[in-house]
C-alpha cells in the first residue's frame, strides 16, 4: 500500500491586486450573475471566459421547474464558447461561486481539448482565489483510463 499527499496550488488575493484583464473578467462574471434565471434557488451565478482570440464571453445559471434540467453558469458559457468558437481555446474563466462537480469535469474536458491549462478565478467580492489549472480543483477527474 502506498500513501500519497495531495496539495492544491492556488493564490488567495484581493481584487485590487489583479491585473486589468482579470478584473475585467471578474466584473463581467458578476454582471452576468445579475441576469441569471434562478427563481427556485435564488442563487445567481455568473461566469466569464477569455478566449485565445481575446474575446470575452459570459454565461449564467438558468433554472427550470423540472430540476435538474437547468444549467450552471460555467457550463452555459463553456458550451457556448465551444459551439460558436470551436477553433479557439479558453485561457481563463472567472466564476462568482465555486463550481460544482459536473462543471469541474466540463472545465477539465475543455482544458484537455485545448491542450493548455485554464486559469480559474473564483470570487464575487474583494477576495479572489486563483487556480492555474482546473486540475487543482478536480485532481481525479474522469479520464479515458
Amino acid at each position: 500500500m502506498n500513501r500519497s499527499t495531495l496539495t492544491i496550488d492556488y493564490t488567495e488575493t484581493t481584487k485590487d491586486q489583479l491585473g486589468s484583464e482579470d478584473i475585467e473578467l471578474l466584473e463581467k462574471a458578476v454582471k452576468a450573475a445579475g441576469s441569471a434565471y434562478a427563481p427556485y434557488s435564488q442563487f445567481r451565478v455568473g461566469a466569464a471566459v477569455r478566449l485565445d482570440n481575446g474575446q470575452v464571453l459570459c454565461g449564467n445559471n438558468q433554472e427550470n421547474a423540472s430540476f435538474p434540467a437547468g444549467i450552471c453558469a460555467e457550463r452555459s458559457v463553456v458550451f457556448y464558447a465551444h459551439a460558436n468558437f470551436p477553433a479557439n481555446r479558453i485561457l481563463a474563466i472567472a466564476i462568482t461561486a465555486s463550481p460544482c462537480g459536473i462543471c469541474r469535469q466540463v472545465l477539465l474536458d475543455s482544458e484537455k481539448r485545448g491542450g493548455i491549462p485554464i486559469r480559474v478565478l473564483l470570487g464575487a467580492g474583494d477576495q479572489v482565489r486563483i487556480f492555474n489549472s482546473i486540475k487543482d480543483l478536480l485532481p481525479f477527474g474522469f479520464d479515458s483510463i
